[in-house]
């Protein structure tokens, strides 16, 4: 049997077989989840939070808070005395949650409304307040001039936009949103998982450097090949952690429509009772995506070619040095391209076909995170896909030959950690 075949196995079954493992295949997807849901519902509950105090409202036109009063809004706006002092101790009491000012000059389309509070309340507070007096002197000045009602509702119309999908099977309701979300997700979940598979094999490439270990080990093996089943081994318990959630999530979409139904009342959306799951999600403004099967596939072939790379590259550190804390000077230059496109996801979620994204995630050392992410936004060309992952297996392919050059020179070196000079002349040496 080869060397690399005994290493892989055992690499693969010392860490399958773990508790860690189990409870980390079962609970990430959770994690995920709540790590994108929860801020959202944190937010969520502070905006609608009853127990803020009323604002006091200094309404020098004697037209706006009836206006203001009559709005649907999360605040509340009481009469107030144009005694700033008194206003602002109030404040400062929290028996208002700020003061507002709304001067005469406001209806003749000058002037500016002032809100004062003791702390800043955020963007959304001054968005929401600003656009509630918006319309309250849009009204009263729209009522000053005698403006006919239906005028008036001609200028409060609001139309929605329906975005509709053209597909092979017809057109359905479109779900730019949440594939942008679903990008995003797995854009993380490539970054997480090739970072931290990375550092399994530089640890344990540390921790057999460090134990003496490796010296014994490769009076039997050579160097390279203990590194690629090391690297191999890892990668394919990574492999069946990305299977297994790729399960767990394409179950829980399959399941959701099905669910929805179950506690839905039909008459509440004005829909027949033996309406199609289609037609009841669409009446609820609901959207549950159809992910094609070639984009787990593809996120897969990206996430077994993005872990290569940079394993390789966490390997060849841990060959350098013996302890974790020693290994953080150099890990700036693998660190740097794989935070790159962390940077510029923005931007492909912006253009996901657009010249700066095409061309991002052609680059190797980006594509298993940009390419991932542009397969979720938009329909890419099947030779774009196969372009770029040839290209970071063939980038593999470079890094793991200079990675076990450097490999073969640093599992015997001891005592103070290399330079990146130092590593390069490793890497050219000749024995």
């Amino acid at each position: 049997m080869h060397p690399i075949w005994i290493i892989l196995k055992s690499e693969f079954w010392r860490r399958v077989r773990s508790k860690a493992f189990v409870l980390a295949t079962l609970l990430a997807p959770v994690g995920i989840v709540a790590l994108f849901a929860l801020p959202g519902l944190l937010t969520f509950f502070a905006a609608d939070s009853d127990d803020e105090p009323p604002i006091a409202v200094v309404d020098a036109t004697e037209q706006l808070l009836p206006h203001l009063q009559e709005q649907p809004s999360s605040f509340t706006f009481v009469n107030a005395s144009a005694d700033t002092e008194a206003l602002a101790d109030s404040v400062r009491a929290e028996v208002y949650s700020g003061y507002l000012v709304l001067p005469e000059t406001l209806l003749q389309g000058e002037g500016t409304a002032s809100f004062y509070r003791s702390s800043g309340g955020g963007l959304g507070t001054q968005n929401r307040i600003q656009n509630v007096v918006e319309r309250a002197v849009r009204d009263v000045r729209l009522a000053n001039e005698d403006v006919p009602d239906a005028v008036e509702s001609i200028l409060a119309a609001s139309p929605s936009l329906e975005m509709r999908r053209i597909t092979e099977q017809g057109d359905q309701a479109d779900a730019t949103l949440i594939y942008s979300a679903i990008g995003y997700m797995l854009a993380f979940v490539i970054y997480f998982a090739v970072f931290i598979y990375g550092q399994y094999v530089m640890q344990g490439v540390i921790a057999e450097k460090s134990s003496r270990v490796v010296e014994i080990v490769v009076s039997s093996v050579r160097p390279f090949e203990l590194l690629m089943g090391k690297v191999l081994g890892i990668g394919a318990m990574g492999l069946v952690q990305m299977l297994t959630w790729g399960v767990l999530v394409s179950g829980a979409l399959a399941a959701a429509g099905p669910l929805f139904m179950l506690f839905m009342d039909p008459a509440a959306y004005d829909i027949a009772p033996d309406a199609s799951q289609q037609a009841a999600l669409e009446a609820a403004g609901i959207t549950i995506p159809s992910l094609p099967i070639s984009l787990f596939v593809w996120t897969l072939l990206f996430f077994v070619a993005g872990y290569l790379l940079y394993a390789s590259l966490f390997a060849a550190v841990g060959s350098a040095v013996e302890r974790v804390q020693d290994a953080q000077s150099l890990m700036y230059p693998v660190f740097i391209p794989l935070l790159i496109p962390l940077l510029v996801l923005g931007v492909v979620i912006e253009a996901p076909n657009g010249t700066l994204s095409t061309v991002l995630s052609f680059i190797p050392f980006f594509a298993p995170i940009l390419m991932v992410l542009r397969s979720a936004l938009t329909d890419v060309a099947f030779w774009q896909l196969a372009v770029s992952w040839l290209l970071v297996m063939a980038t593999f392919v470079g890094t793991i030959w200079v990675a076990s050059r450097i490999y073969r020179v640093g599992i015997f070196m001891y005592g103070k950690p290399p330079s990146l000079r130092e590593l390069i002349r490793w890497a050219r040496y000749r024995p």
